[in-house]
């Protein structure tokens, strides 16, 4: 029996029934309908609707549906359920084998288009949690390496060619940063959703006089929504949570290709982890850096969850329309993650670094010609001439086919009367790495401290993040 059939006289096509169903990839909001069921029925019960006896009864049976399906065979069978169109429909079929006429009463004053809305933000509050974790577990691992690194130097890279020495851990750490960035966007798309739609009924509201902010504060939720056309219609908060995983995965993306690079015979800066890589059918010598390769792969999966939710709600009318059935499959599609992200903090740990290797990289190819010129600059050259003085210098060396360091003062003095014996001394690796003493700069005092500052961030994220991302402004 159709939810809706009263009106109609034919059934309908077979395969359309089977083919527009949504419990095939819904049946995955079991626990936020359950939830947000007994939160109506509560509801309910404020409003007379239902005995302090039959709200116990309904929240009670609703719990029993829960435990039942909520193995993975349990699941299985809710996936796999011949009749139900959707998970709402499932579990009002359970609750009236369950306990009767009942469990028909608890659509009253509901709607299908507020208890969707409801449960994409439970499930989606819930998931922005965990991948909240999973940022802060990639960004402990990070740290956990930089902090390994010491003092250990390799090149920093514009356009792919090396630029200046910089310390491995000031390496590390900018990628800490965007881990906080993106879990801020994950925070903030979850506290702009955590409004709840109970009540909206299908476009105008209740239809009797609900007290909604009795299952808003059951759930958890800051506050009942503020229009119940908009309630019913947003799907801004599936978009949003889907672009900042896209964030996510294009800085996930970035350091796998980073990892990818570096692990090559031409770099040699990294050995990967065995337990994240595989070899060859063909060539036995192969250690292939297939995990970073995926790493870097799943950005394009997350992108596209994004676009297609764009695209489906692109000109839709107010308020609710069928077409937001095709929100929800991207919003599943995208569950992998918070587990990618848990994977890549343990694949960062296990990750190997050749310090010898980078550490002789940051002194050749003349990386320490931004601080030679700027010896030039403390002598009271201005920039612009200190920095063609070195630039001559620099080709004067190639040719010689030694660094800058090893030319001596006389090869030194026709390229400016400035150079002396001290300017040895400020060319240093350890040199070349302090003179960038400033705010997130690369001397080594710097990293320390930017090292705790990030340490502690993390530790506050990992701590109240989670909970402050799902229970904003609760």
């Amino acid at each position: 029996m159709k939810m809706w059939s009263g009106r109609f006289r034919e059934p309908l096509d077979q395969e359309f029934e089977q083919w527009q169903r949504s419990i095939v990839f819904d049946w995955q909001l079991l626990d936020e309908e359950i939830a947000a069921s007994k939160a109506h029925a509560s509801a309910l019960l404020a409003a007379g609707v239902l005995t302090q006896g039959e709200c116990a009864e309904l929240r009670g049976a609703l719990d029993s549906i829960a435990v039942e399906f909520g193995s993975d065979a349990g699941r299985a069978q809710v996936r796999e359920h011949p009749s139900a169109e959707d998970i709402h429909h499932f579990v009002e079929i359970k609750l009236i084998e369950r306990i009767g006429a009942l469990g028909r009463k608890l659509h009253t004053a509901r709607s299908r288009n507020e208890q969707i809305a409801t449960d994409l933000r439970l499930y989606l509050r819930k998931q922005g949690g965990l991948s909240i974790e999973g940022l802060a577990a990639w960004a402990n691992a990070l740290i956990a390496v930089a902090r390994a690194a010491g003092d250990g130097a390799m090149p920093s890279y514009t356009h792919l060619q090396r630029a200046e020495p910089v310390l491995v851990a000031h390496w590390l750490l900018a990628y800490v940063e965007m881990a906080l960035r993106d879990a801020d966007r994950v925070k903030d798309c979850v506290a702009r959703l955590n409004d709840c739609p109970l009540g909206s009924g299908a476009v105008a509201g209740a239809t009797l006089k609900l007290d909604r902010t009795i299952a808003a504060s059951e759930l958890g939720f800051a506050a009942p929504t503020n229009n119940s056309m908009d309630a019913t219609s947003d799907r801004d908060f599936v978009l949003e949570y889907l672009q900042a995983l896209g964030f996510v995965g294009l800085h996930l993306s970035r350091f796998a290709e980073e990892i990818a690079l570096f692990s090559t015979a031409e770099f040699g800066f990294i050995a990967l982890p065995e337990a994240f890589s595989t070899g060859s059918s063909a060539m036995p010598q192969k250690k292939n850096p297939d995990f970073a390769e995926l790493l870097r792969a799943k950005v394009g999966r997350i992108h596209a969850a994004a676009e297609a939710v764009m695209l489906q709600l692109k000109g839709l009318p107010l308020a609710y329309d069928k077409d937001m059935q095709e929100t929800q499959e991207p919003v599943f599609a995208v569950s992998f993650v918070p587990p990618m992200l848990a994977l890549a903090a343990r694949f960062t740990r296990a990750l190997e670094f050749n310090r010898k290797r980078m550490q002789e990289a940051a002194q050749a190819g003349y990386l320490n010609a931004m601080a030679a010129a700027t010896y030039l600059v403390h002598k009271g050259v201005p920039f612009r001439t200190a920095h063609e003085k070195i630039g001559n210098a620099v080709r004067y060396a190639l040719e010689k086919g030694v660094e800058l360091n090893e030319l001596t003062l006389d090869e030194l003095r026709p390229f400016g009367e400035e150079f002396g014996a001290d300017f040895f001394a400020a060319v240093t690796l350890q040199a070349t790495l302090d003179c960038h003493d400033v705010t997130g700069g690369t001397a080594r005092g710097r990293v320390r401290e930017a090292l705790e500052n990030a340490s502690k961030r993390v530790a506050a994220l990992a701590a109240h993040g989670v909970k402050e991302a799902v229970h904003a402004g609760a």
